[in-house]
């Protein structure tokens, strides 16, 4: 009997004053480690109305203006008017910032480290910066592998920013969120039950005063200059039934931090799978790569995404675990949800056997501590609209250059399994 149900994801644009947050947190970490690539970050930002007020740990030997930095930020998402109550000249930039913990570096601070390639030995002796768990996911839902209702806000999300900025639709604010429901049957997406978009706007828009004709307009721009586009190239499309929510509140004008309190690492959901998968609970955005909360969830990303594009399982999710200190990782799991080609204990011992997952070697295989200085920036475009699937982005842990060497490893069991079948 074929099971039919809904699920949702959201996203928000980066004017959220939780992402205002990340993408700051993740602008210093960038600076920071553009300087000097060993630095050890943990970068906390709060905004509220008017004010920003920058945290943490930081432990470098470069010189960076943190002020400087928050405003420019700011002012590159939107926020420069001091009339919305937010502005990046405007607000007071607070800082109070503390070095990292001694009893946390020795775990993972070394002589080594500071070497160009790490060998075998030297990987093993260099621990985890925390303990925690972390997950990875991937399907084939969507070519980018990811669940298609997150990817359809993060497009929707993205596309929202992109009319603002280029001024087709200057009405809208920088703030918003998004929203999608897609209808499921036996496991595959099959249509979209919702669309709902809540923007951030002007008070009028041109001669246009009444607020019901504001909202009126919004509603028509935004579904042919946002949704339309998004699923110009998309199979499962919105149809007569689809629920189109613009705004639903009837107006949504004061917003940003005059709105809402922001707080980075407060969207770990939008950040990674809409909900769709597993998270571990730890947040990404302004720590550095010794930090597995980030670090590994990027290695269990590579890890599930290439088993997928390997074609030896539809859906993949990967858990792996660590103690503080120590450099192998204390678990690792692989869950195909009953989609595996092969036998999933073979599968893990593939993957314990091709992949690193020692958080040395994962920050040495994705360049993470040199990437900042080689493209300029990095890791604050990760900060908003998710750090997974990202096709506008050339992130090393979206690769899945490991595929095809899977797929010859398990040949034997892949084969076997489709005799079966």
């Amino acid at each position: 009997m074929s099971r039919r149900y809904l699920f949702t994801s959201e996203s928000v644009t980066e004017g959220h004053p939780d992402k205002i947050c990340d993408q700051i947190s993740d602008t210093i970490l960038d600076a920071l480690l553009a300087q000097d690539d060993h630095s050890r970050v943990a970068a906390e930002v709060v905004v509220n109305t008017g004010l920003v007020l920058i945290t943490g740990e930081i432990t470098t030997n470069a010189h960076v203006n943190y002020v400087d930095l928050a405003r420019k930020k700011i002012a590159e998402i939107g926020y420069t008017d001091a009339n919305n109550g937010f502005s990046a000249n405007s607000c007071a930039v607070l800082v109070a910032l503390d070095e990292q913990s001694p009893d946390i570096a020795q775990g993972v601070t070394a002589a080594h480290e500071q070497r160009e390639e790490l060998s075998d030995d030297e990987l093993d002796r260099i621990g985890a910066g925390d303990q925690g768990l972390m997950f990875g996911y991937a399907c084939n839902e969507t070519p980018e592998l990811m669940p298609m209702p997150i990817s359809l806000a993060h497009r929707i999300s993205r596309r929202l920013a992109a009319v603002r900025k280029t001024g087709d639709l200057s009405y809208l604010r920088p703030d918003g969120k998004t929203q999608v429901s897609v209808v499921y049957e036996d496991g595959r997406p099959i249509g979209i039950d919702t669309i709902l978009i809540s923007t951030q706007h002007t008070e009028t828009i041109g001669e246009i005063c009444d607020n019901a004709a504001v909202q009126a307009k919004i509603k028509a721009d935004l579904w042919e200059a946002v949704v339309e586009p998004v699923f110009a190239d998309i199979d499962v499309k919105p149809d007569r039934d689809t629920r189109y929510l613009v705004n639903p509140t009837g107006k949504f004008v004061v917003g940003g931090p005059q709105g809402d309190a922001g707080l980075t690492g407060r969207k770990i959901i939008v950040d990674t799978y809409g909900g769709y998968s597993r998270h571990g609970g730890g947040a990404f955005s302004g720590k550095d790569p010794t930090k597995v909360d980030r670090s590994a969830a990027y290695a269990c990303r590579y890890v599930a995404k290439n088993i997928v594009a390997a074609g030896l399982a539809d859906k993949c999710e990967v858990q792996v675990s660590y103690a503080i200190g120590v450099a192998k990782p204390v678990s690792i799991m692989v869950e195909t949800f009953g989609t595996a080609k092969v036998d999933e204990e073979k599968l893990l011992e593939a993957v314990k056997q091709h992949f690193e997952l020692r958080p040395a070697g994962i920050i040495q295989t994705f360049n993470l501590r040199r990437l900042p200085a080689e493209r300029g920036r990095f890791y604050q475009d990760v900060a908003a609209y998710g750090h997974f699937g990202r096709t506008d982005l050339e992130l090393p842990w979206e690769r899945t250059d490991k595929a095809a060497l899977l797929k010859e490893a398990l040949s034997y069991s892949l084969s076997n399994a489709t005799v079966a079948i």
